[in-house]
């Protein structure tokens, strides 16, 4: 489920949203702050926990989570592949079949998550370039087949100029992971950085149109752990606890929408991926509950942003 939690008060038990390190019921948990919200993704397990709140909405659909993993294997033994490198294998054809889907990048890997009523159309989609898999009750088992057939037409290729209005503030960020077992060492810390601290704010000199934001993305997935945070949060940790590249490589982010862009619109996340594919551009995806962020190397950030702005041009 997508959930949306609202900034609440600090006397709201944000402690109850967290899956508890000795209780792995809940399988797929992430946890995404912007300065509107917070975004929860969960399993069904997961969701049943969730405290009953008036601060909390929840999108009106079930949604699965693709991976696309190389060689078959289980994404906790891949390396995320990222979203331009799948945008035109699989983000593009379901923009084209108009079916909406919701990102997220982490450190280890990459979710389409797809509404459970899409997905016999998702499979026909991309049957002809992937094998299908599915996981049941741990093992990992071939897709039946849903018997989408007739009336399926391969829509015309079009272009999908940018719509939504861009932004890139000026944080830098990292992606990183921890050790699921260095979790109850860090735990208060992570309470603090994701409910109660006002984080990046506070380490900003006085200027409010620095044009930082406020960004913290968590996911506990299948026992891997993943974080995207800017540097001042990162430096609040302590050293050598969080994985990071060799190169030590940095990210800043663009964000799409300037009002909240809903669950239906199809083809948001291809508008954005197909010129970044065609720049070669690696990047991170994730989707909230009202705008989606895109991380770029920040050498690439320029041109990322001319190439998009050239594409909201065509627009008109």
């Amino acid at each position: 489920m997508i959930c949306l939690l609202q900034k609440v008060p600090t006397d709201f038990t944000f402690g109850s949203v967290l899956p508890s390190h000795n209780c792995f019921k809940c399988k797929f948990f992430s946890l995404t702050e912007t300065p509107e919200d917070y975004t929860i993704i969960v399993d069904e397990e997961g969701f049943l926990e969730l405290p009953s709140s008036e601060h909390l909405s929840v999108a009106d659909a079930t949604w699965l989570a693709l991976n696309v993993v190389s060689g078959g294997g289980g994404f906790s033994g891949s390396q995320p592949i990222g979203v331009t490198k799948i945008a035109k294998s699989v983000i593009a054809p379901l923009a084209d079949q108009n079916i909406s889907v919701f990102m997220l990048s982490t450190y280890q890997t990459d979710f389409i998550l797809v509404r459970e009523r899409d997905l016999p159309f998702v499979m026909h989609t991309l049957a002809a370039e992937f094998t299908i898999l599915r996981v049941v009750n741990g093992e990992t088992v071939a897709a039946d087949d849903l018997g989408i057939t007739n009336g399926f037409v391969k829509p015309k290729l079009v272009q999908r100029p940018v719509i939504h209005p861009l932004s890139s503030p000026s944080n830098m960020f990292c992606v990183t992971s921890l050790d699921p077992d260095t979790l109850p060492t860090v735990a208060t810390l992570l309470m603090d950085v994701m409910f109660y601290s006002n984080g990046v704010k506070e380490s900003v000199v006085g200027n409010e149109d620095s044009g930082h934001i406020r960004f913290f993305s968590f996911s506990l997935i299948e026992g891997y752990i993943s974080l995207v945070m800017d540097v001042q949060t990162q430096q609040r940790f302590p050293n050598n606890l969080l994985f990071t590249s060799a190169s030590g490589e940095l990210w800043k982010m663009v964000r799409i929408g300037g009002q909240p862009l809903g669950f239906d619109e199809c083809g948001i996340v291809a508008q954005i991926s197909e010129p970044l594919a065609a720049a070669d551009i690696p990047a991170y995806y994730i989707s909230t509950f009202k705008f989606d962020h895109a991380l770029v190397p920040e050498e690439n950030i320029n041109g990322v942003v001319n190439a998009l702005q050239v594409s909201q041009a065509e627009k008109h």
